[in-house]
């Protein structure tokens, strides 16, 4: 992902002020999950597509490992943040639409993107049509249906708003359509695309106040901060939240980082 501009479907905007720390924070806890699990299936020569590019991370790791051969293709539906350079090639483009000049890919990947999408289904469906035969798909989400365990915290209250300020931004992503669940429905969904050898790994870990992770909350919570006071977070809840993202004290665990491939066969 990345941070996407605000439109229906999306909830977060890569044009806001808190964009970058954003997108830095995501791409310092996911991408070395997302470069273990992309890197053996990207060999000279691919022809990829990274979609919701974000700042440009993990389109430049695949523009490195397939070398001047091969070729990148990043999109976002706001692409401000991302360079064109040698092999790997920008464009303007929302993934609900029909996939851009290039096709077929040998690697498709979209990383908190599909979760934000009514048409996901739809969508994942024509990524993989999209793929060259022996292509692969890989999707990563969050899985947000379990509420975030808070591990410690200066006091029970504290650890009580964290889990208050959680609820109303998950409730926020919900009324733009978002399916907090959509990560668990993935492996299953790329089997009714026709896919193979679709395997699906998990990671959580610990994010103490002070680290990106935690930052993250914060972050995202100064995004959403209109739907959370509408909600009835008060500025005040909101400033101790954002405390509590800072506090060496405080650490809860990460939401399930899910991250599922499949291959379209050579053959069928």
């Amino acid at each position: 992902m990345s941070a996407t501009i605000t439109t229906p479907g999306y909830s977060f905007d890569n044009a806001a002020p808190e964009a970058d720390a954003q997108m830095h924070a995501l791409e310092s806890y996911m991408d070395p999950i997302t470069a273990h699990r992309l890197a053996p299936l990207l060999v000279p020569g691919a022809n990829c597509w990274e979609i919701g590019a974000g700042a440009g991370s993990v389109a430049r790791l695949m523009s490195r490992l397939v070398g001047p051969a091969g070729r990148v293709l990043a999109t976002d539906i706001e692409p401000a943040h991302l360079v064109p350079e040698g092999n790997l090639r920008v464009a303007r483009h929302d993934v609900r639409d029909e996939p851009p000049a290039g096709a077929p890919f040998d690697l498709i990947h979209a990383r908190l993107v599909l979760l934000h999408l009514p048409e996901r289904r739809r969508v994942l469906r024509r990524l993989a049509e999209a793929l060259a035969p022996g292509g692969w798909l890989v999707v990563e989400e969050f899985d947000c249906t379990a509420p975030l365990r808070v591990l410690t915290a200066p006091t029970d209250d504290a650890a009580k708003l964290f889990q208050r300020v959680m609820d109303s931004m998950l409730g926020a992503l919900q009324s733009k359509g978002a399916d907090m669940a959509w990560a668990q429905t993935v492996h299953t969904e790329m089997a009714l695309a026709g896919l193979a050898d679709i395997d699906t790994v998990t990671h959580s870990e610990s994010w103490v106040g002070g680290s990106p992770g935690a930052s993250l909350h914060a972050t995202n919570s100064r995004q959403l901060e209109p739907k959370l006071q509408a909600d009835g977070v008060t500025p005040g809840q909101l400033r101790v939240f954002r405390e509590l993202a800072r506090d060496p004290r405080f650490a809860s665990l990460s939401y399930q980082f899910v991250s599922t491939r499949g291959r379209r066969p050579r053959r069928g």
